[in-house]
């Protein structure tokens, strides 16, 4: 351990390159470039032409102004709450002013029953519609829950000049179709969720019908999908079982599909009546746009939008941010947003320090939704630094300073964290810059704390630094400070 030579090391130390330099050798050696350089590819990719909407879809600025129309009542809402309930603005006596103080039911991020009726009063509501406005507003991004608060949020504010982000807002809305119109409770919560993940193949026959179908024909297709699903699963029960159920007791596919229907309509994605289902302008270039993000994803080399989450990972490891981002949204876009961040969050638990990171980009493309999901990680160790920062994000922090609501110690652990990845997938010189971006201003200070925080990579990272490093005299202070941690020494 201590007598380790250069030639016994997968690293090696490597002469910094010009960019032009360095781009000309990756073409003729035709290999990737280092992980985090901004021409980190490993396929290039033929440009194409940036895909055309259908026939007869309306422009970007006409279909924000549908939007805005839809969205009106819930931008009332959320600008009275931005103007009536800031610090400072409460009247003498009037309620409490925190806009996401729990009711009395004690849901998050809902009104409290007397800002509610104030509201209805000064906007001649009731206080029922205040309530319907606001969960829309949240759901569109027009208001921002964070824990037990609200606040404005960023489309609020770009609302009347910036088409892109009304748009984003209402397909915000339109993916969260379901929470719209609750289902009964009197349907199980099993049928509810085949019914939902059932849906995008639905919305599929209706954009490429581009016209009304009837519902006998949507009924139809659903009764295929949740059979497929329901194969899939193949479960077999072990165990003593329940008495059959009643069929007549059991939900139909109808009634079902009838929530759904009604669900989406109330988003604005469809018309309803008449037995017939017909998308709106809105809801039919909405799953046009989704169909596309599919459709990029499964040309892609590896094929990321069939792969588990951790396989997507790896196939985007090497991508430029803005491609990776891409297929992250593709890859979502093609499953529910509950399992999709799910099944991240696992990805992020594995033992590899590089799909930990990209996880949580992945979780940024994803926002808002996954914020439940994140908090509740924060008290495991190895996801807590990236799960307060993304929620730090989220809550709008800026990003030079971002890195302050960790503590020393958590910032040495993302720092170890890190260097892991780099000492696994990177190159010897990234190794050595990971070294100079550490918070602590001198390396003893350093190795003190590296080696009290007990991170499972420990030793690997500081033997890997060591071998990297061209001061003799540095990498032999690593390397006896590996040596410690490896036999519990001080």
């Amino acid at each position: 351990m201590t007598s380790r030579i250069p030639r016994d090391s997968r690293l090696r130390l490597v002469r910094a390159q010009s960019p032009r330099a360095e781009r000309r050798a990756g073409a003729e050696r035709g290999t990737a470039r280092p992980l985090t350089a901004p021409g980190a590819v490993t396929q290039q990719r033929a440009r194409r032409p940036a895909p055309r909407p259908p026939e007869g879809t309306p422009a970007p600025g006409e279909l924000a102004r549908m939007a805005r129309k839809g969205l009106a009542d819930a931008v009332t809402v959320a600008r009275w709450a931005d103007t009536s309930l800031r610090p400072g603005r409460s009247r003498p006596g009037a309620p409490d002013a925190n806009a996401g103080a729990p009711d009395a039911q004690g849901g998050r991020g809902t009104l409290s029953a007397e800002t509610a009726e104030r509201a209805a009063a000064e906007l001649a509501l009731t206080p029922d519609q205040v309530r319907a406005d606001w969960d829309t507003a949240r759901l569109a991004g027009l208001i921002e829950v964070h824990g037990d608060s609200a606040r404005p949020g960023w489309r609020l504010r770009a609302w009347d000049r910036d088409d892109a982000a009304v748009l984003r807002g209402w397909v915000a809305l339109f993916d969260a179709w379901s929470l719209t119109h609750a289902a009964s409770r009197e349907l199980a919560p099993a049928t509810v969720a085949e019914t939902v993940e059932a849906m995008p193949q639905l919305l599929t026959l209706l954009q490429l019908s581009a016209g009304p179908v009837p519902v006998a024909q949507l009924l139809d297709l659903l009764d295929q999908r949740v059979t497929e699903l329901r194969t899939e699963r193949c479960e077999i029960p072990y165990g003593p079982q329940p008495e059959p159920v009643d069929p007549a007791e059991t939900p139909s596919l109808a009634t079902l599909l009838d929530w759904a229907l009604r669900g989406l309509a109330a988003v604005g994605a469809l018309t309803y009546a008449d037995g017939q289902a017909t998308l709106t302008p809105l809801g039919s270039w909405a799953v046009w746009v989704k169909l596309e993000q599919i459709c990029v994803a499964a040309q892609s080399p590896a094929g990321n939008i069939e792969q588990s989450a951790e396989d997507m990972l790896r196939g985007c490891a090497r991508l430029r941010p803005n491609a990776a981002r891409s297929e992250y949204r593709a890859w979502l876009a093609a499953r529910p947003v509950g399992s999709a961040v799910t099944e991240l969050l696992d990805a992020a638990r594995g033992e590899d320090a590089l799909l930990r990171g990209l996880a949580f980009e992945a979780l940024r493309v994803v926002g808002a939704p996954a914020e439940s999901e994140v908090r509740a990680v924060v008290d495991e160790t190895p996801l807590r630094p990236y799960a307060l920062i993304w929620l730090a994000e989220q809550e709008g922090a800026d990003p030079e300073d971002v890195h302050l609501v960790l503590t020393r110690d958590e910032s040495t652990w993302l720092w170890v964290d890190t260097a892991a990845a780099v000492a696994d997938h990177g190159e010897t010189h990234l190794l050595i810059r990971h070294l100079e971006s550490a918070v602590q201003p001198t390396v003893p200070a350093l190795l003190d704390e590296v080696r009290r925080i007990g991170h499972p990579r420990t030793v690997q990272v500081l033997v890997a630094l060591a071998a990297a490093h061209p001061d003799p005299a540095l990498a032999k202070a690593v390397r006896r400070a590996a040596f410690q941690v490896h036999t519990g020494g001080v």
